[in-house]
């Protein structure tokens, strides 16, 4: 698959994130830096150079596909089988793929709903080294590919680029309603929305070329570049500099307090020549020219000084916010959004289950958030089991 675009274009980082995001390989030719590029255009639009303009592996082209178009030719299935099931997950994730194997191995009847790629954050991590079972690491979108493959072995039924727009109770029964119109009917569900990457909220963060929240996606643009900036001090803002200074010569780290990273991370920037963290600045603007960024300006928390510092992209990685505001004010939430559970991670609402990310109280991490995955469908079965009388044989785990 080829892309035709430009990095000014934001139909063109559209369409470059939804192929990044489901693991679809692609050229991307910049029509800004490729002489031919216009021509090629020109020729397969009959006189127009309009963009993004994607050519299919057989040679059919669309000029700027919706995201919709764009999942029908990758081959995704946008629409469940039925409109009845035992039970409902919606996000495909870690934790929503956890449940429906589980799901599927005990005879529970349940389809998988992910409003954008299956995998979830996992599949646009550059890497995981911290999952079990894989002492060398392996590349977060590998992972998320054996996830979806072991889901699909156990012939779970799996929905994605289709959005929930309300989970609401009718009767004995939960409402699933789909941005299609569709509404799916069940006897329970699991949210697995996990969360999305918290924005800073200051000028120039919104129309500025070069602000940036995926390094995966995007690094790969500032090979040889000067120095690049990442703005927090996480293990994901650590993780995705490291990703960084494969490409840029030097990264500059911005954080608002201590570095909070797991200590081998912060020993592992730190050590490094090409990194210079600078700690306990609040990020004023972020400056631009002619649209496009140009540099960070921060104030020093203690001092009040302004400091600038130029670089070619900034990325911004400063905390988590929860998928949530679908359920509206369905099911108790916390100040922070994160849905609130019981013990046995059932919601406010009868039926209703939460895991991973988006649940009050997880840990963010992967291996937790399949835990809880895996912890939410056996509390549904014994849910199942004590209201629709339906008696699932456990499977036993560790025979396989």
């Amino acid at each position: 698959m080829t892309v035709y675009g430009a990095p000014w274009c934001p139909h063109c980082k559209r369409v470059k994130k939804f192929l990044a995001a489901h693991r679809v390989r692609y050229a991307f030719i910049d029509i800004d830096t490729d002489p031919q590029a216009i021509a090629r255009l020109k020729e397969l639009q009959n006189g127009g150079q309009i963009i993004p303009t994607v050519i299919y592996p057989d040679g059919t082209h669309e000029v700027n596909p919706g995201d919709e178009a764009l999942a029908r030719r990758i081959g995704l299935t946008l629409k469940p089988d039925r409109s009845a099931y035992d039970l409902v997950i919606v996000g495909g994730g870690p934790a929503g793929l956890a449940a429906a194997i589980y799901a599927a191995r005990e005879g529970i009847d349940a389809v998988v709903v992910e409003a954008s790629a299956l995998g979830g954050q996992t599949g646009i991590s550059d890497r995981v080294d911290n999952y079990p079972g894989f002492p060398e690491g392996i590349s977060g979108g590998e992972l998320a590919d054996r996830f979806v493959a072991q889901a699909r072995r156990y012939g779970v039924e799996l929905v994605s680029a289709v959005s929930v727009t309300s989970v609401q109770r009718d009767h004995d029964d939960v409402v699933t309603s789909l941005s299609s119109g569709q509404q799916l009917t069940s006897h329970a569900a699991i949210v697995a929305t996990g969360s999305t990457y918290q924005r800073l909220g200051v000028p120039g963060e919104e129309d500025l070329i070069g602000v940036h929240f995926c390094a995966t996606c995007d690094g790969p643009f500032y090979k040889g570049a000067e120095q690049v900036v990442v703005i927090g001090g996480g293990n994901s803002a650590l993780e995705e500099g490291l990703h960084l200074s494969e490409f840029a010569q030097r990264v500059q780290v911005l954080a608002r307090s201590g570095l909070s990273a797991s200590p081998v991370l912060q020993a592992r920037v730190r050590s490094d020549p090409q990194f210079a963290v600078r700690t306990g600045v609040d990020i004023v603007e972020l400056e631009g020219d002619k649209g496009r960024f140009t540099g960070v300006v921060a104030r020093d928390r203690d001092s009040g000084e302004i400091l600038r510092f130029p670089a070619a992209a900034v990325f911004v990685f400063i905390g988590m916010k929860p998928n949530s505001a679908f359920l509206g004010d369905a099911v108790e939430r916390d100040a922070g959004g994160f849905i609130v559970t019981s013990h046995t991670m059932e919601t406010s609402l009868p039926g209703v289950f939460a895991a991973g990310d988006v649940r009050s109280g997880s840990t963010k991490q992967l291996g937790s958030a399949v835990g809880d995955g895996i912890a939410a469908l056996l509390m549904t079965r014994r849910y199942l089991e004590a209201h629709h009388h339906k008696a699932v044989p456990l499977v036993d785990a560790w025979a396989g």
